[in-house]
This record gives structure tokens, C-alpha cells and sequence, in this order.
């Protein structure tokens, strides 16, 4: 089947995105192409003067630069972006919009999951040791793997045992240490981990007694804690601790769980042009089945919401929700204000290079991964989502890739899904399936990809076929039946939020 030339997503759209390379001379729509085209990038459907708006996916993506003539290439050159420092003050009442009764879920009803003692589903039943500071990276490294090769083997019950090294539990102070807090103490508490060695040194800023009054209450049988200082072998220690741990663990067996109760994070990284027609909105379909389904689906990537607001705003569910959305991101702009950066030093290279080229752009794009569903929470960092939300929690978070994966994990995913154009092999403490935008990314980095969403643009597929096939890949990766690619690599990080000074 030929790849079609060029989309227009939106019939107010004045610009399509080239979905193969386009020359000169090549027509679309009664529009004859001026010049080159890369592939994923903009061609202008009309004249446009400058100063006037380019819009894509119904909305505006800036202003025209310079004088665009039909048939151009639209890219950094002619487009500029039209965000300002604050978003516009509205009303709940004047831009919501009357929720449509959701379609019937087609998803299926249950997974095959764990539940714990305090009654939350978990898709894996591992031990994961937490250091509460940098300085115990290596043993906590040295623990796991020692821990992991004994006590993680194929009928065992036990999935594996991880930490995860930062640099960080020391040398920081208020709000600074509070994010690094809120991050090692998420992970302690997710579901994922059936049980949880905290591994401390003894000196730093994150004091161990502090730090566990932070977890609040636990059931004593799934917590261990030392600090390095403390004992003569700090190694043997640790993988002691571990094995009574995993005693603990294995008494955990799959069972069916409703779907409901997963909390699926929707995240994108290393993006390019194609991630907004074909990866996120495949992704937005699948929010959009969960949420219908009563589970819940977390976004982040605030600074990846400026230009894409109102998109979000016409969803929310109730007036305190609004606020919440416009707080949020007017919260980020002040935090760029703050550090006296400009709101829209972004994209990427690599994501101009792929044919994004404003913020705007970038947002619209981005939060495709939310789909239609209501926008029902607002999630201040750190903070717990619920299960069964039966709609979309917006979780504060920078758009960098490791600190929001990491931000959506500590609220509580039990899965990722990872849309990439360009590429990324990075992955999380839970499964990270990676979805590419295109065939020939999929086609490079099989080592990398777990699932192809470039069909759609080939002409190959639909998004029906493929949203079916990734439902339920979910669905088997999340009962245990398949891994995902990072889980196979051992691809398993953390980035943790900072801002603030280092003693």
C-alpha cells in the first residue's frame, strides 16, 4: 500500500504533515509543494501573511514569521511561537465543555495481578532497595544483584530485586531535599514492591528515622532498614535482609484483578513529527478505553501543556479541577520566571529536527496521549493518585524525560507508555513499554521498541487495529505473561526533581 503524501489533521488546519519526504512539484489537496519536505514536517495549505496564526490540530501552533506562500516549508525559519509569560485567565463556566456519555469499553475486564494486605493491585512482585543517599549506591547496587541472583529465580515467586542509584539524600536542604524525599519514599511504598530494604549511610541529611516517618504506616513484615555506619558488613547485611524479605513476598500469588484498579502513566520523549499523529494519539486511544473502563491515566510534562492548555480545560469535570489545570501550569511559569528562563526554550534539537517547532506544537502533540478522556485530578508532586478515577490526573512535573517518568512512577503506575520518534532506551522502576511513532525507528531499535504505531502512517493499519493489539499487550505485560523491553535490558532508572542549592 503507498504511504499517503501529507495529513491534515484538523479541517481548520493551514498546514499537513508530510508523511514521506515531499519535492518539489508534488501536489496535495490542489496544493503543489514548493519545496523539499522532510518527512514528519509542515507544508502550508494556503498563503499566510505574517503575524498570522499556523494552525495544526485545530489550533495554533504561533505566527507565521515571514511571508508563507502555499506549498512552503513551515518549519523555524517562518513559523515563531506566540506563548506568553502567564496563561489567560478564564472561566470554568466558559470553557468546559458537556462531557459526551463515553463508548462502551471493549477492554477487558481483569488482569492478572497481585493484591496487597492493604488492599491496592500490583502488575510485578518484586523487593526494590531504596538508599535514602548517594553515598550507598554501589553496596545497594551490589546488594540487589547478590539478592537477585539467589532469591529471583524462575519459580520463586519472586520477580527480582532492584535498587535504584541517584546522586542525591545529602548536602540539600528544604523544599530541595523534600523533592528527593518524595521520590525515594513513592518508591518505597508503590505496589510493585512486595517488600522494601531502606538503605541509609548514617550521616547525610536524609536522617533513616526521618525518612520512615515519612512512609507513614507499614506492615512491619515488608520493611527492613540499616545504616551503613551501623554494621560490620554492610553487603552481608543487606542480602540478609533481603532474603527474610523475600519470605514475606512470596506468599503473593497472581489472582484476577479488575482492570479498573491499574494506573497507566502516559509519557513521550525524543519525540518528532510523526509522535502527534500516530504514537500519542494510539496511546490517547488506550487512556481513553482505560478511563471508560473506571481506571485512571496519569500525564505529566507540565512545560509540555503551555499552548495545549485549553485542549485540557474544555475537559475538566468540575471548577476546582479547572483551577487546579491553571494553576498548574501558571505554577510552572513561574517557575521559569523564576530562574529567569523564557517559557518556550523548547523543543528539543532533535525534536526540531523531526519537524516540531514551537512549544505550541510540541503540546498539542504531547497530550494527544490523554485522548478524550475527563481531566479529573490535579496531582501536586509526589502526591498518590487513586485507582478508579475514570479519567485523567495531570501529575506536576518537568518534561524531562527521567524526572517525569520518575514523577508518574511515585504517584503510582503501575505501567508506562513510552511514545518516541527519535528514540530512547531509558526506562523506569515499573514496565516502560515503548511505542515509536515510525516503521524505521521501530525497524533500527527493535532492542529498543516494544510496540510500532507507525502503521498508521504507512497506510498499513488503522488506529482500531493497533489500539487493539496494544490494549492488549497491556493487558499481558501487566499480568506477567510478557516484559517489557526495559525489564528484559535491565533498563530501570530514577532522575529526582532538584531545585535548590548544593551545600
Amino acid at each position: 500500500m503507498n504511504t499517503p503524501l501529507f495529513l491534515r489533521i484538523h479541517p481548520s488546519d493551514n498546514v499537513a504533515v508530510a508523511l514521506r519526504a515531499a519535492e518539489p512539484g508534488e501536489t496535495f489537496d490542489g496544493v503543489t509543494v514548493t519545496e523539499p519536505i522532510p518527512a514528519g514536517h509542515k507544508v502550508a495549505l494556503r498563503p499566510l501573511g505574517v503575524g498570522e496564526p499556523v494552525v495544526k490540530y485545530g489550533y495554533s501552533l504561533g505566527v507565521a514569521s515571514a511571508t508563507i506562500v502555499a506549498g512552503a516549508h513551515v518549519h523555524s525559519h517562518n513559523l515563531r511561537s506566540a506563548l506568553t509569560d502567564k496563561f489567560e485567565e478564564l472561566r470554568f463556566a466558559d470553557v468546559a465543555k458537556p462531557r459526551p456519555t463515553p463508548p462502551a469499553s471493549r477492554a477487558a475486564t481483569s488482569f492478572d495481578g497481585y493484591r496487597r494486605h492493604d488492599g491496592r493491585a500490583a502488575t510485578r512482585n518484586e523487593i526494590w532497595i531504596v538508599n535514602t543517599v548517594g553515598c550507598v549506591n554501589v553496596a545497594s547496587e551490589k546488594i540487589a544483584a547478590a539478592a537477585h541472583a539467589e532469591l529471583a529465580t524462575p519459580g520463586s515467586g519472586i520477580d527480582g530485586v532492584y535498587s535504584f542509584p541517584h546522586p542525591f539524600g545529602c548536602s540539600q536542604l528544604g523544599a530541595d531535599l523534600g523533592y528527593t524525599q518524595k521520590v525515594l519514599a513513592g518508591l518505597a511504598r508503590h505496589p510493585n514492591t512486595a517488600a522494601v530494604l531502606i538503605l541509609g549511610l548514617g550521616c547525610e541529611n536524609n536522617q533513616m528515622k526521618t525518612f520512615l516517618a515519612l512512609l507513614g504506616p507499614q506492615a512491619t513484615e515488608r520493611l527492613r532498614w540499616f545504616n551503613a555506619q551501623e554494621v560490620s558488613d554492610e553487603l552481608e547485611s543487606g542480602v540478609e535482609a533481603v532474603r527474610e524479605l523475600a519470605g514475606y513476598a512470596r506468599q503473593f500469588k497472581r489472582q484476577p484483578i479488575p482492570v479498573s484498579e491499574l494506573i497507566l502513566g502516559m509519557k513521550c520523549g525524543g519525540s518528532d513529527g510523526f509522535s502527534g499523529i500516530t504514537a500519542n494519539p494510539l496511546v490517547g486511544r488506550i487512556a481513553d478505553r482505560h478511563a471508560a473502563a473506571g481506571g485512571t491515566v496519569l500525564l505529566t510534562e507540565v512545560p509540555e501543556m503551555f499552548g495545549a492548555e485549553r485542549v485540557l480545560l474544555e475537559r475538566t469535570t468540575d471548577a476546582a479541577t479547572f483551577k487546579g489545570v491553571v494553576d498548574l501550569v501558571n505554577d510552572f511559569r513561574a517557575y521559569f520566571r523564576k530562574h529567569n528562563e523564557p517559557v518556550d526554550e523548547n523543543p528539543s534539537p532533535g525534536n526540531k529536527a523531526g519537524g516540531i517547532t514551537t512549544l505550541a506544537e510540541k503540546s498539542l502533540g504531547c497530550v494527544q496521549k490523554a485522548g478524550q478522556a475527563p481531566i479529573a485530578q490535579v496531582l501536586a508532586y509526589g502526591a498518590t493518585a487513586r485507582a478508579g478515577l475514570g479519567g485523567v490526573a495531570l501529575v506536576q512535573g518537568p518534561g524531562n524525560d527521567g524526572v517525569s517518568g520518575t514523577a508518574m512512577t511515585i504517584a503510582g503506575a503501575h505501567l508506562l507508555l513510552f511514545t518516541t520518534g527519535r528514540g530512547n532506551p531509558m526506562g523506569f522502576p515499573v514496565p516502560t513499554l515503548k511505542i515509536s511513532s515510525n516503521t524505521d525507528l521501530a525497524t533500527r531499535k527493535p532492542q529498543w521498541i516494544d510496540f510500532n504505531a507507525g502503521p498508521v502512517a504507512d497506510g498499513t493499519a488503522n488506529f482500531e487495529q493497533l489500539s487493539d493489539e496494544l490494549w492488549q499487550q497491556v493487558l499481558d505485560v501487566a499480568s506477567g505473561r510478557t516484559r517489557a523491553r526495559n525489564e528484559t535490558r535491565g533498563h530501570r532508572e530514577i532522575a529526582i526533581w532538584k531545585d535548590g542549592v548544593t551545600l
